[in-house]
């Protein structure tokens, strides 16, 4: 019973994209896409944390009808050189509207210091009114746990070349998972500002700012214990690269 509770989850996760992948697409023609993207390559510094390097990126290859893509995010601390956060997940996506696209797939968690993580996932992603970019989703955890992310960001052109982006992250459980420090409820937000350079139509842009991470509730709570920080403020500099 124990085995069947745990994988209920990807079973259902399974039956959902099943129902997704078998909607109808707005998309008509077979052309062949790819492309992949670093939006995150960067130095962050904090008096609190101390030093970090965190990365993420995405690939994709497929049609306008269905699509094959790779998202990856990581967290290396500079001074110990483990992998505070290190997250992969294969997803497929279809259109679901003009404007957003529904997605399933896998996620798996593999940091340095905390057991091996898999996920079923499910979400959308797209863009809602004014323009701002939307990623949404929930994650099926193979211990039965369920989670959700919520992503925004928006690009402000200051001219042509010099753009501001503000961003927020958000992270909630439904339940309990102590194992890797979460706690039901809102678990954290963070909110970053980054004023890039493009060069190269886009291809290369550079940027600096600043991000706010803050802990919540009962994972607060469980990140006080370990002696972590509750709320942080870095200065980051990087660059965003597209291929």
């Amino acid at each position: 019973m124990k085995n069947i509770s745990k994988n209920k989850h990807f079973c259902v996760t399974l039956f959902i994209a099943a129902i997704i992948f078998s909607l109808p697409s707005y998309g008509k023609e077979s052309k062949l896409y790819y492309g992949s993207s670093l939006e995150q390559f960067e130095y962050r510094f904090s008096d609190k944390s101390g030093e970090s390097f965190n990365w993420g990126g995405s690939a994709f290859i497929g049609t306008d009808e269905i699509n094959l893509n790779w998202y990856g995010s990581g967290e290396i601390n500079t001074k110990s050189g483990d992998n505070e956060e290190l997250e992969n997940r294969l997803m497929l996506s279809k259109p679901l509207s003009t404007f957003f696209d529904v997605k399933a797939g896998v996620r798996l968690d593999t940091p340095t210091k905390e057991e091996d993580r898999f996920y079923g996932v499910i979400g959308i992603t797209g863009l809602a009114p004014q323009w701002i970019e939307v990623d949404a989703d929930i994650f099926f955890s193979e211990k039965g746990n369920t989670s959700a992310r919520l992503d925004a960001e928006y690009e402000l052109l200051i001219t042509n070349y010099l753009i501001l982006r503000p961003s927020v992250e958000m992270d909630f459980a439904f339940s309990d998972d102590k194992e890797i420090g979460v706690g039901s409820g809102l678990n954290s937000i963070e909110t970053s500002l980054r004023l890039s350079y493009d060069f190269f139509d886009r291809t290369l842009s550079p940027y600096i700012g600043i991000s706010r991470g803050k802990k919540f509730g009962e994972t607060a709570d469980l990140a006080r214990e370990e002696g972590e920080d509750l709320n942080n403020l870095s200065f980051v500099i990087g660059s965003r690269f597209m291929f």
